[in-house]
């Protein structure tokens, strides 16, 4: 059955949707500070399906008329409300919703584990790309490393031999590794070469030891008894 339309209650939620959008737009520079509010909000609209009041079909439709770039950041805000408790909430407005979302998602993983004061904690004295590679620690058990997206421009003409290039690399590495690595394979293979003579030996070796990282475990062991022969 569906629930009964709360016509009073749903007028004052969407009105404060569409205040905090607007809002967002015109301070850009403290619209953190009323994501949780929003959160909230959203998800009383799923709720209550207030949508209803504007004769909308469901939910994914007020999502895509209010947040018509990207409806994600509208659900990345309702699991900071659904999964943080109240406190975590109130203290998050500090941090910014991209850290709280990062929380949301070890709280939900650590349920009554999950150290909210610590966490808190770390998200205001941490940067932000910081602060995620410790969550996913934390989630994984694994270290990560900080990434960036690196852009620049290819001719047609060059596109199929940089394309055989990663592919050659992808059968060396396995077909498991992305593509960044593949081409940071390259890369070493080439500092490897131009410094092997007369070059300088700290490229030589850094290069080297980028390159000893992709082999498989038995390979490496090989490698290394190799090294100790001739050392010996």
């Amino acid at each position: 059955m569906l629930p009964k339309l709360n016509r009073r209650r749903a007028l004052f939620v969407l009105t404060k949707i569409n205040e905090i959008l607007a809002w967002e737009q015109q301070t850009e520079a403290e619209r953190d500070t009323r994501f949780v509010e929003m959160g909230r909000y959203l998800c009383e609209v799923r709720a209550g399906e207030y949508w209803r009041l504007e004769k909308l079909k469901s939910f994914d439709e007020f999502l895509e008329r209010r947040f018509p770039e990207s409806r994600r950041k509208a659900y990345y805000l309702m699991s900071i409300h659904e999964h943080l408790p109240p406190q975590a909430r109130r203290d998050l407005k500090e941090v910014g919703w991209t850290k709280g979302l990062e929380l949301a998602k070890l709280a939900r993983a650590e349920g009554e584990r999950f150290d909210c004061a610590t966490w808190l904690h770390k998200a205001r004295s941490m940067p932000k790309d910081q602060f995620k590679s410790e969550v996913d620690r934390e989630l994984t058990g694994r270290e990560t490393e900080l990434w960036e997206i690196i852009y620049f421009k290819l001719y047609k003409s060059q596109i199929p031999v940089i394309e055989q290039a990663l592919e050659t690399a992808a059968l060396m590495l396995g077909s498991d590794k992305s593509r960044g690595y593949c081409l940071e394979m390259i890369c070493a293979d080439f500092l490897a070469g131009a410094n092997l003579e007369n070059g300088n030996p700290e490229v030589l070796l850094q290069s080297i030891s980028r390159y000893f990282k992709f082999l498989p475990v038995p390979q490496r062991q090989v490698f290394l008894a190799q090294l100790n022969q001739k050392a010996s």
